[in-house]
């Protein structure tokens, strides 16, 4: 009996905890639909103007090194298929 009575008195703990649990959740509703899309655009303005945008010189730079290196890759993909097609081309012909 005296085993129940302890057992009694460590659940009761528990169940105040459980309630109190329930009571910090339902007091910490989040905020509504239109509040977090406000939040998230807010957030999005702070965020960009941190960012650091290149200067015209730099982005014209960097558009120019990009379409070199496009056409550079071109080049050698078409060599490389150029050399590939007239080795296979030689083996056909070498063997039939």
């Amino acid at each position: 009996m005296a085993e129940n009575e302890k057992v009694e008195q460590n659940t009761q703990p528990a169940s105040s905890k459980a309630d109190k649990a329930k009571k910090d959740k339902k007091s910490e509703k989040k905020p509504g639909v239109f509040a977090r899309i406000g939040r998230w655009f807010h957030e999005l303005k702070v965020e960009l103007k941190k960012v650091v945008w290149p200067t015209r010189k730099q982005t014209l730079n960097n558009t120019l090194i990009v379409i070199a290196c496009v056409v550079f890759v071109g080049i050698f993909i078409w060599l490389f298929d150029a050399v590939a097609g007239a080795l296979i081309r030689a083996l056909f012909h070498l063997f039939s």
